[in-house]
């Protein structure tokens, strides 16, 4: 930490010197010296928003705050300026606006007293780090830039993967008769139109054939040679392609779904979500109090097999809200949640105060302004190096 002391009869200066060991007034303030003119100040937060107060002292003795003109300048990151005026109290001055958080800043004081100048420029920083752009690209430090998005409210549940009941035939004779041959095995892949069955009619002992309706897979071989067709299903072949979710879906949550929600589903070992859409809720409660709902699926399907267990998440509203940041940028600075805002090298905690949270967003509801950028990337090594440095909350 480095500070400056000027007087109007002292030679102004841009640069902030260094000091040895900064004075503490008896309020814990920074004391601010030239001559015999003296200014204690310090930010005071303990039951009160944060503020600045300042004792101001002439050759010792107290100095009323009516008699003080007090002004300051805060430069915060990324050459923010922010002007701070005071009122007077009874022993002190009190500035006017509460100091955001972070208190991180460069301070220029300006007072006036009995026709005199005095100016002093400190810097006081907390949840601050600084790494070069090379070294920071080969950490993985990324960033990105705060903004709008768009939320969605999801519901999770979870179900299996069936096939489609109708992508589903079951094969009988369509005049009884002796089964002749079946040219088809459980399990076999047929194509549509496919001779699956040749049956001899038991009305004029003509042999007909019988032909696979639909592409797919034979679940069922009901017939050998030899036996009678019996007005029964000989075959039944689905197709294992056309492949819905049936998820379980409680009373709590059921009357806000709807025909045509979209749906996220997990499944364990891929690693993208495959997308569908509420096709059917069944008015039909089951014994666990359940409600089935059916979901037909869009790209990626083919990865899948029915009876597959997966994991779903039912969109029941989407929002677009104004700030939002990536969950995973966020990490914790006392007892706040927090982001860190880039500018050039330097980066420095930002407080936030947040909102509501939807899949990898969370709504800013304020502590960042729109279009700041913030570590997006492997946020918690800048953490660990303002830890490391020991960048504390001091005024």
């Amino acid at each position: 930490m480095s500070g400056s002391a000027y007087s109007a009869n002292a030679e102004a200066s841009d640069e902030v010197a260094e000091e040895v060991e900064q004075e503490v007034g008896p309020n814990h303030g920074r004391m601010l010296r030239s001559g015999d003119f003296a200014v204690e100040l310090a930010i005071v937060e303990s039951g009160t928003p944060p503020e600045f107060r300042a004792w101001v002292t002439d050759k010792g003795k107290p100095v009323a705050p009516q008699k003080v003109g007090l002004t300051l300048m805060l430069t915060r990151l990324g050459n923010v300026r922010e002007p701070v005026g005071f009122t007077a109290g009874e022993e002190y001055l009190r500035s006017a606006e509460t100091i955001g958080e972070p208190h991180s800043f460069i301070v220029t004081v300006n007072a006036q007293y009995q026709g005199q100048r005095y100016e002093w420029k400190y810097e006081t920083f907390e949840g601050r780090s600084q790494i070069e752009a090379a070294i920071a690209k080969s950490m993985g430090i990324k960033t990105a830039i705060v903004g709008p998005a768009v939320l969605s409210e999801v519901i999770r549940v979870y179900g299996k993967v069936v096939m489609n009941p109708e992508q589903t035939r079951e094969v009988r004779a369509r005049f009884d008769g002796t089964v002749e041959s079946v040219k088809v095995g459980l399990g076999e892949r047929v194509a549509k139109g496919q001779p699956v069955l040749a049956i001899n009619s038991n009305e004029n002992l003509k042999t007909y054939t019988v032909y696979a309706p639909i592409d797919g897979v034979v679940l069922q071989r009901n017939a050998n040679p030899g036996e009678q067709s019996g007005g029964r299903d000989l075959l039944v072949i689905a197709n294992d392609t056309a492949l819905l979710a049936e998820l379980d879906v409680f009373p709590s949550t059921r009357s806000r779904i709807q025909v045509g929600n979209p749906v996220k589903l997990m499944v364990r070992g891929l690693r993208t979500p495959i997308e569908g859409v509420v096709q059917q809720v069944s008015p039909v409660i089951q014994a666990n109090q359940s409600t089935t709902v059916r979901v037909s699926l869009k790209g990626g399907a083919k990865s899948l097999a029915p009876g597959r267990f997966v994991t779903g998440e039912i969109q029941v509203a989407s929002y677009k809200v104004p700030l939002a940041v990536k969950r995973r940028a966020i990490q914790t600075f006392r007892d706040f949640d927090v982001v860190y805002q880039q500018a050039g090298d330097v980066y420095e905690v930002r407080m936030l105060d947040l909102g509501r949270e939807s899949g990898d967003w969370v709504e800013v509801l304020g502590g960042i302004e729109a279009g700041a950028r913030y570590v997006v990337e492997n946020s918690y090594i800048i953490k660990a190096d303002i830890e490391k440095s020991g960048a504390a909350h001091e005024h």
